[in-house]
């Protein structure tokens, strides 16, 4: 047998384990009730996982490599091998995995270059609303110079990389805060949100609660290797959350929610501080 034989042969068997992996974790998904609408566009061998004993962050994302670095707790008996079950992780676990997997779908739409007809609508739709909330909200931001002053903020104009990462870990963690209140309003009352009202409306909310705390906040890691040296991340402040449309948006586009519940949930919230959040941003919907 050749070396290019065996190196076909060594892929073959790769994108095959890629694909079980891919089609466990969508099943095990489904099987907690949790959303998969984004997961099902991402094709089963985009993504290559790693695990190590990651000691600044829980996890980490490389998008020139579409490489996934998961901490090993994360890996089936912590051996670093392969996925645990998401049966088997803790809340806390699925709402890190569910943030890092947002990343792989934003990379995954950003890099392709013709997408599957099946996603290529969302894939310009949403991407084009990014570039658009990129430039209106994330171009100039408020940030919380010290983490544990939150009243305390100060005005940063961000390079185009620095507000290109701000927004999407502000998506990525709005996709890992609804995973993780539906696994606990679901834990509490049992069954899906989507199927029981008085659990729809725990989340929703919670949901409002989140918008009034400010914990909706994205960070961004400064370019500058002289402000890097002074911190390694720069957290947004309140007013520089997530805004009210974009959570829409993510809530359809992304996850997958129902027309009706995000219609009760906009009711709920009210039309205020969606004029108010969103007023140097035009309106537009994302088909």
């Amino acid at each position: 047998m050749s070396s290019v034989e065996a190196a076909s042969i060594q892929s073959e068997k790769a994108r095959a384990a890629s694909g079980r992996l891919w089609e466990r974790l969508l099943a095990e998904a489904e099987q907690l009730h949790i959303l998969t609408m984004f997961l099902k566009a991402i094709p089963p061998e985009f993504i290559h996982f790693e695990f190590d004993d990651l000691r600044t962050y829980a996890a980490e994302y490389h998008p020139s490599e579409h490489r996934m670095i998961l901490n090993r707790s994360l890996s089936f008996n912590a051996a670093g091998g392969t996925l645990k079950p998401l049966t088997k992780m803790t809340h806390k676990e699925l709402e890190v995995l569910y943030h890092e997997l947002f990343h792989a779908y934003m990379d995954y739409l950003s890099s392709s270059g013709e997408p599957s007809a099946e996603v290529s609508g969302v894939s310009n739709g949403l991407i084009a609303f990014a570039r658009r909330q990129q430039a209106c909200r994330y171009g100039e931001v408020a940030i919380t110079p010290v983490v544990q002053r939150k009243d305390e903020t100060e005005s940063r104009y961000l390079a185009e990389s620095e507000s290109w990462e701000a927004l999407n870990e502000t998506w990525a963690v709005f996709i890992g805060w609804a995973i993780w209140n539906q696994l606990e309003v679901q834990h509490k009352g049992g069954g899906s949100i989507l199927q029981h009202q008085h659990q729809a409306d725990q989340w929703m909310q919670r949901l409002e609660m989140a918008f009034q705390k400010g914990e909706l906040r994205g960070y961004y890691v400064p370019e500058d290797p002289d402000e890097r040296r002074v911190a390694q991340k720069r957290f947004l402040a309140k007013q520089s959350q997530l805004s009210w449309q974009e959570a829409v948006v993510l809530m359809k586009q992304v996850l997958g929610f129902p027309d009706k519940f995000i219609s009760q949930a906009e009711k709920r919230h009210g039309l205020a501080v969606l004029s108010t959040q969103n007023s140097n941003c035009q309106m537009s919907n994302v088909q």
